[in-house]
């Protein structure tokens, strides 16, 4: 069967002139038989720097086997991975965002480097999956993408903790709510083993997405990191490529713009992470198709949040798993005419016929409400306009009982100086905290802000305070922030215009965020306004200056709009 496949390796396999070639290949154990084969990467990021990713070398060692077994000879490479929740609150946030830029990069580097006709690719960190995706966009070659799966939560005193719990345990203790030796059982108990962060965090949206766009296995989203299940997921995925290049389906066959509807209403209905929409752009970006946040506007007033997981909610993914997991869902879902059923997939089936196979969610279930009373009737994250994001901002409104609020502004030109006057009680209710500089290009890196959040949270201002930043937030942030506002204080942006004092008002229901001044006033003030000067050298430097606005995914490789064919089928 796999001399009838179109083999791009055979390029390096073929004739006396590629004896150099195939000398190299042997010395890492190719024999003969394996010239005539497909050569299929085994994309890894393993790492020890996180509990995401410190279990993916079995898997990948898995997926390798499984793609072996079906007719190809596959080879595992590695790339990065950095910790969002390890450098939350500290300048290493800053290398986060771009390391999603970084990871499409280097795989879509050794890709194309060696030639290969196929890869899995295997992500556990939040920024490991759209950099996975994305070089699989841009190769457009026979691909799978596999999670490493979700950590179970962990237990103090008889009752679930996870990592948020840290972060909103450190407001706590400022507020004098626990003592330090209660913050540090929560420290102690809430990363009990490998997987990513159990809510409905980055990581298990951006895995549930990814199955819902077709291009993991039906049932991998949710499946945890230490079960037999993701094993299994792991060794398929390297059967599943070999099935691809038989079946000559491409991932641009899969990634169409019902396939990105569908995993917008899969991340609307989980109430999953702002982030989603931030590297959705992206993903689609890579793969050509013509995704803007006006699509997430208009699925959002569709699509109900059905879903109880945390942060907002109560449960973890753990037990979205135990009662039926992500197809489940999207049964649910399918049968209520919200999804495309017949968007291929990398099983070569469409999503429909998956979904024939996959048993409804358990009986008695609480984690998943019924569509006809979700938790809430649209879903919770929302687009923002106004003349403070006249490109658009993110709001993530899933639990909050506020929606609209008009204060007074207090700014600040970075997140630490924002924490230190929290820390000091100099913010209190009813104010707007503005944090700006902290864009794609002003961070540079665009950070996340899960501290800071975490502390208001903890201190009891979770939504009596309003945060807004041209910044990120993380999955695991609630409360009453608004990110991702563009464009950015460093591009010259409204929201590097504003002062301390000035009337801010955010309404979620009629989707505007504004500030009470004049276009003449915006005018006067841009006049005095300069931008400050961007990092001088390193990798910080080249994404600052190649970055584009967070309302396009905050992408690397955006150039001229009239130069980029997007497709929009």
């Amino acid at each position: 069967m796999a001399k009838d496949l179109r083999i791009r390796s055979k390029v390096i396999s073929e004739g006396e002139t590629r004896v150099p070639n195939r000398a190299m290949l042997r010395a890492v154990g190719f024999t003969d038989e394996d010239f005539k084969k497909p050569m299929i990467g085994i994309a890894s990021t393993w790492s020890e720097v996180t509990p995401c990713n410190i279990h993916i070398d079995e898997l990948a060692r898995k997926a390798k086997s499984g793609a072996r077994e079906a007719g190809g000879a596959p080879m595992i490479f590695n790339t990065i991975t950095v910790s969002d929740g390890i450098s939350m609150g500290t300048e290493g946030m800053r290398y986060s965002l771009p390391s999603r830029d970084l990871i499409a990069d280097s795989i879509e580097t050794v890709v194309g480097g060696e030639s290969l006709d196929g890869f899995v690719a295997i992500g556990g960190c939040d920024k490991n999956m759209p950099g996975c995706m994305m070089a699989i966009a841009r190769m457009n070659l026979p691909s799978v993408f596999v999670y490493g799966g979700t950590i179970k939560p962990g237990n103090l005193n008889g009752k679930d903790v996870d990592i948020v719990s840290a972060f909103e345990g450190v407001g706590q203790y400022n507020a004098a709510a626990i003592d330090r030796e209660e913050l540090h059982q929560i420290e102690c108990h809430v990363c009990p083993g490998a997987g990513s962060c159990g809510g409905m965090y980055t990581a298990n949206t951006m895995a549930s997405a990814i199955e819902a766009m077709g291009m993991s296995l039906p049932g991998s989203s949710s499946h945890p990191a230490e079960t037999d299940e993701k094993h299994d997921d792991s060794f398929r995925a390297g059967q599943a490529v070999y099935n691809l290049l038989e079946k000559d389906i491409y991932p641009r066959d899969i990634l169409t713009k019902e396939a990105f509807e569908n995993a917008i209403t899969v991340v609307m209905a989980l109430g999953g992470s702002t982030n989603a929409i931030l590297h959705l752009m992206a993903i689609a970006h890579s793969a050509e198709v013509d995704l803007s946040l006006d699509d997430f506007n208009r699925l959002q007033k569709k699509v109900p949040h059905i879903a109880d997981l945390k942060p907002s909610g109560k449960y973890v993914m753990q037990d979205l798993y135990n009662v039926g997991g992500v197809p489940a869902v999207m049964r649910l879902l399918l049968k209520g005419g919200l999804l495309h059923g017949d968007c291929m997939t990398v099983t070569g089936k469409t999503l429909a016929e998956n979904l024939e196979e996959w048993p409804d969610l358990t009986d008695g279930q609480k984690v998943i409400f019924p569509l006809e009373t979700p938790l809430r009737e649209e879903g919770p994250l929302v687009i923002l306009k106004g003349n403070l994001a006249p490109e658009g901002a993110v709001a993530k409104v899933s639990g909050l009982k506020v929606k609209e609020m008009t204060g007074t502004a207090k700014v600040f030109d970075d997140e630490p100086s924002a924490t230190e006057a929290i820390l000091k009680d100099e913010i209190q209710a009813g104010d707007v905290l503005v944090i700006r500089y902290e864009g794609p290009k002003g961070g540079p890196g665009m950070p996340e802000m899960l501290s800071i959040s975490g502390i208001l949270v903890g201190k009891g201002l979770g939504e009596s305070v309003a945060l807004l930043t041209d910044g990120r937030f993380s999955g695991g942030t609630h409360g009453l922030v608004i990110g991702h506002i563009a464009p950015e204080a460093q591009a010259g942006g409204p929201i590097g215009l504003i002062k301390t004092g000035d009337i801010v008002t955010i309404n979620t229901e009629a989707q505007l965020l504004s500030v009470d001044l004049s276009e003449e006033e915006f005018e006067a003030r841009k006049l005095d306004w300069q931008a400050p000067p961007l990092i001088a050298r390193g990798t910080l430097a080249k994404y600052a200056r190649l970055v584009s606005s967070a309302s396009r995914g905050a992408v690397t490789d955006w150039f001229k709009e009239e130069e980029t064919k997007l497709r929009s089928k």
